[in-house]
């Protein structure tokens, strides 16, 4: 074809997996080419993880001037300025910039396009007047808000974490509809600077997580006075110029929720569906792009990485995926997923961390008779005790010969804590090999040697055990 750029590698997307996956070709030697027709850094960066943890930190700093009583330090209202708070969740965004720029990874010998991709064949992609071929292509488009078809929802009236961020207006009362990580998140965050907030999902918030610690979490979110409608589904909204209504079925009784503001974060959408997929064999559905467990499609030679690829949808895992797809296209290794030991968290103050399977997966997966679980409360911690954090624990799944499967932590700093665990489930490690650690002291971390030591407390204690030592207590030293 005429006038056609020919690459070693092209890369649709300049999010997460899009631009860790270029980093790293780029630099191994790989002729590469990165298109993207939005913004640099992607959701992630934008519209996603970072200005949601920089207005989760603002809105626990406004609660934390509420909370100084236990302290010994009086408590009171903050003064809050909400466009302030707003800007300071720009400036994070722009100090992060560079490091996703256009000037950064052409730096590293990209070509960096900033057009709209479709592909022609197989072979082939016009973005813009550009037309390109390559010996092999990554799909990295992410995914959207899905606004789900409601009665009388107006989707030009909603927010949705990519135009939440903009509001400089403090909303008065936000109705959030979607009881995920989202939701959760955007919920404890605008009830910490100064707004209404009330919830409303069909199931349980945090659905995919263990209902137990779920439950610690949910108290904590009460007490703050975040009003909970779960097991409630919203039969229709009704749009004014000043105020949403939101109409909530729950128990056989409607209910008229009215607020200023409605946020929706009730799912995503892949961004599959305008690339012209069909036209180059490559299969897709609602749920991403079909990708074996190498990330290649239905053709080989494209891959598929980060939200967009049919599977779990987290920032770390976008990452995990350019490194799998660079072991295969450059080092020429058959590297395959495997989310065994998949972390994912929820950046509440009381956050809710996990890492394998579930306790319910668990037992889905293996005959429940040869599986344990333990758990340690965080008020057993001298660290949380000083710090007046009690309210969390540890839980931990494992085989009935201390293989560890899964672990949930819920608490102050729970994703930090749960990396030791994301270790011992790669590495196959067993609960005995926690307890080996010297953890110091007092630290939030010892509770994970404590809640692994507790696993032997009933074996270490025992009769059998007791009458052992009292034999070698017999014998010379």
């Amino acid at each position: 074809m005429a006038n056609t750029q020919h690459f070693d590698l092209c890369v649709i997307g300049a999010g997460s997996a899009g631009l860790s996956l270029v980093a790293g070709a780029a630099q191994l030697g790989y002729n590469t080419v990165l298109i993207e027709k939005d913004k640099m850094g992607g959701d992630c960066l934008n519209t996603g993880c970072v200005p949601s943890k920089a207005l989760l930190k603002a809105g626990k700093v406004a609660q934390n001037f509420r909370n100084s009583d236990i302290y010994g330090i009086k408590s009171q209202e903050p003064k809050i300025d909400f466009a302030a708070v707003k800007d300071h969740v720009s400036s994070v965004i722009k100090t992060i910039e560079p490091h996703d720029s256009q000037e950064r990874f052409e730096g590293f010998g990209a070509t960096v396009i900033r057009e709209a991709a479709k592909f022609i064949d197989a072979n082939t992609i016009q973005a813009g007047e550009h037309t390109i071929s390559a010996k092999y292509f990554c799909i990295a488009t992410g995914a959207r808000a899905f606004v789900p078809p409601i009665p009388g929802i107006d989707k030009e009236k909603v927010l949705t974490n990519e135009n939440i961020f903009d509001l400089k207006t403090k909303p008065k009362h936000l109705i959030v509809i979607g009881g995920g990580p989202i939701g959760v998140e955007m919920a404890e965050a605008h009830k910490g600077l100064g707004c209404d907030v009330s919830i409303v999902d069909m199931g349980s918030i945090l659905a995919n997580d263990d209902p137990e610690l779920v439950e610690v979490l949910r108290q904590d979110l009460l007490s703050k006075g975040i009003d909970l409608y779960e097991g409630s589904a919203v039969s229709s909204v009704k749009h004014t110029k000043t105020t949403v209504t939101v109409n909530v079925e729950k128990d056989g009784e409607t209910i008229n929720l009215k607020g200023s503001h409605l946020l929706v974060a009730a799912g995503r959408q892949v961004n599959a569906d305008q690339l012209d997929l069909e036209k180059a064999g490559v299969e897709f559905d609602r749920g991403g792009i079909k990708t074996d467990a190498r990330l290649r499609s239905s053709q080989k030679h494209i891959f598929a990485a980060g939200d967009v690829a049919s599977g779990p949808q987290f920032t770390h895992i976008a990452g995990y995926h350019a490194g799998i797809i660079i072991r295969n296209i450059c080092f020429k290794m058959p590297a395959k997923v495997d989310y065994k030991a998949l972390p994912w968290v929820t950046y509440t103050e009381m956050e809710l961390a996990n890492v394998g399977l579930t306790h319910k997966e668990a037992i889905e997966k293996y005959d429940e008779s040869r599986l344990k679980t333990i758990s340690w409360q965080f008020e057993e911690n001298d660290r949380a005790q000083c710090e007046k954090h009690t309210a969390g624990m540890i839980k931990i799944t494992a085989c009935n010969n201390g293989k560890i499967l899964g672990a949930t932590i819920v608490g102050p700093h729970a994703g930090e804590l749960i990396g030791i665990w994301s270790l011992a489930i790669t590495k196959g490690m067993k609960l005995k090999d926690i307890t080996g650690i010297i953890a110091p002291y007092p630290t939030f971390g010892e509770i994970s040697k404590r809640v692994a030591g507790a696993w032997f407390t009933p074996s270490l204690f025992s009769d059998k055990t007791r009458k052992i030592v009292g034999l070698l207590k017999k014998l010379p030293f």
